[in-house]
């Protein structure tokens, strides 16, 4: 028993050994004509082969995670390759460039860039954040009047935008500060010399406020001892009253006859003076911005209702608002 077992243990190792032996050979046979690979298939379509896949994938994640352009950040990729092994004749190339290159053609690229904002409006745009936080020094150093105004924003879109030199961005960037306009307070010029010209104000004005004009300029009325010297807009109790141009407040309090009163002087000796106000929200000596909320419309003073009595002065002569406003 003994014997037979050692006899067919014996053939079964031979075989083994011959069977080992055989698909050496074939395995031999099969490598000198043949390699390992990769089939590529994009979107279920085959694109090509590949010897060395991790390679490949390796240059396809560099290209989606930074681009090949300047201020590239990331490539964003509809469809990612998938690999099947195969065996691939030795004399047969790998399509590698091929491969990469249908990869770009489907890509859409991000690029990062930051904007400087001036009031929530895109002006200039830069490669970096430094660049950005430069602009915004140099700004303070300058003391730009609307430091306050600017902001940094992070962008990425698929279009690059000019980018602009941090000299240049200052440049178009900086507001010079208002000029400082020396005013003596609780002062008011009450005189009633107007003028019908029209003169050259240099500066740009805005409505204080909208609504029906009740009195012209110049006009002659039984409530008042002298004529018009500005101009009155009826309009609701407590509408607000704003700056018709930047300047500093040189008077505002209660005035006899126009009753809550507040004078704004601006440059050139202009001078534009808001009546009846029901409220004031600003004091002498403050500066104050165009279109900025002064006052609110009242019926102080010698007044019959709700208006804004309205006036504009140079060197202490009033002139007709209506020749620059309404």
């Amino acid at each position: 028993m003994l014997k037979k077992l050692f006899m067919y243990t014996r053939r079964s190792i031979k075989l083994v050994i011959l069977i080992s032996v055989a698909l050496l050979i074939v395995v031999g046979v099969i490598g000198s004509f043949y390699k390992v690979s990769y089939i590529v298939n994009i979107d279920g379509e085959m694109v090509g082969y590949t010897d060395n896949k991790s390679k490949l994938q390796s240059q396809i994640n560099d290209y989606i995670e930074n681009g090949e352009d300047e201020n590239a950040a990331f490539v964003q990729i509809e469809s990612l390759p998938e690999y099947n092994m195969c065996l691939l004749k030795r004399d047969v190339n790998s399509d590698d460039d091929k491969i990469f290159n249908i990869i770009k053609s489907d890509g859409t690229t991000y690029y990062r860039y930051y904007a400087i904002l001036d009031n929530q409006e895109e002006k200039v745009y830069v490669s970096n954040f430094s660049e950005a936080e430069s602009i915004v020094a140099k700004l303070k150093e300058k003391k730009s009047s609307n430091t306050e105004k600017i902001t940094i924003a992070e962008k990425y879109e698929t279009e690059l935008k000019e980018m602009t030199s941090i000299d240049d961005a200052v440049s178009k960037l900086y507001v010079a500060p208002p000029k400082k306009v020396v005013v003596a307070k609780k002062q008011v010029n009450t005189s009633t010399t107007i003028s019908n010209n029209k003169v050259s104000l240099g500066i740009s004005l805005s409505r204080p406020v909208s609504g029906i004009i009740t009195s012209r300029f110049g006009v002659n009325s039984s409530v008042r001892s002298s004529s018009h010297t500005g101009l009155d807009i009826a309009t609701s109790l407590g509408t607000p009253v704003m700056a018709a141009a930047s300047g500093t407040v040189s008077y505002a309090g209660w005035k006899g006859s126009y009753g809550k009163l507040a004078v704004i002087t601006h440059e050139n000796g202009i001078q534009t003076y808001y009546g009846h106000c029901n409220a004031l929200y600003v004091t002498a000596g403050q500066t104050v911005a165009q279109g900025q909320t002064i006052a609110a419309v009242g019926s102080t003073g010698n007044s019959t209702g709700p208006h804004l009595h309205f006036e504009i002065r140079v060197n202490g002569v009033a002139y007709n608002p209506q020749n620059y406003l309404y």
